[in-house]
């Protein structure tokens, strides 16, 4: 078991690395949610002319901004492989955990680029006054694992579809919604004045069983969905 596990765990690392090079030589997926993140800041920050936005708002926006930008690149995960004819391939080399955990790990780089740049841009044009860092920095870690988590898996789904853009965001809502509720929630009340951890307690507690049970449930129906 412990070579077999070890096994795995190298080949899912031979799949990052792959779609790290072959994103390094095209930069399609970082362009692409880097440039609607972009686009969206300033948008927001033109239409609210200055105004100050409450913590719900800017926990909100912030939200919002995040997530359809990471629409634009994660949904590449599968797509690009049965684009390119790559999937055949990819299937008899590694497991289909290896693959799923490969991808994941990938997407979780994409999106943690895509909130080095969009938090302080975010910040500086729209506000975002956070008063408890390290609960603002837990519920943007739970709520990017739980993105990750539930889109990966979703563009495996939708990787054979004609219509992939329009069927990936249709999918992905109503997955997202919930842990979107409570990073909305958590963030706000890192944005609160005299904020302590424990009063997101609950949000915690959620975001924590969401990135589990998603995660595990990924990797029990990916090897159907990825063989199908």
């Amino acid at each position: 078991m412990e070579i077999k596990s070890s096994g795995s765990a190298s080949k899912a690392f031979a799949v990052f690395l792959k779609d790290l090079k072959s994103e390094l030589r095209t930069r399609y997926a970082i362009n692409a949610i880097l440039m609607f993140a972009l686009v969206t800041v300033f948008a927001i920050s033109w239409a609210i002319g200055g105004a100050g936005l409450s913590e719900i708002l800017q926990a909100s926006l912030l939200w919002v901004v995040i997530y359809f930008s990471s629409l634009s690149g994660l949904s590449q995960s599968f797509v690009k492989e049965e684009e390119s004819k790559t999937a055949l391939a990819l299937r008899l080399y590694c497991p289909a955990s290896a693959v799923l955990g490969g991808k994941m790990i990938f997407n979780l780089i994409l999106l943690s680029v895509l909130n080095l740049l969009t938090i302080p841009l975010f910040g500086i044009f729209i506000g975002l006054d956070i008063h408890n860092f390290p609960l603002f920095i837990i519920i943007i870690i739970l709520g990017s694992l739980g993105i990750v988590a539930t889109t990966t898996l979703a563009a495996a789904i939708i990787s054979k579809a004609s219509i992939k853009g329009a069927l990936f965001a249709v999918l992905s809502f109503p997955l997202i919604l919930p842990l979107m509720m409570m990073a909305i929630s958590g963030t706000k009340k890192a944005l609160i004045p005299e904020s302590v951890i424990s009063l997101a307690r609950m949000e915690i507690q959620v975001l924590v069983s969401y990135v589990v049970v998603m995660t595990v449930l990924g990797f029990i129906l990916f090897d159907s969905i990825w063989n199908d």
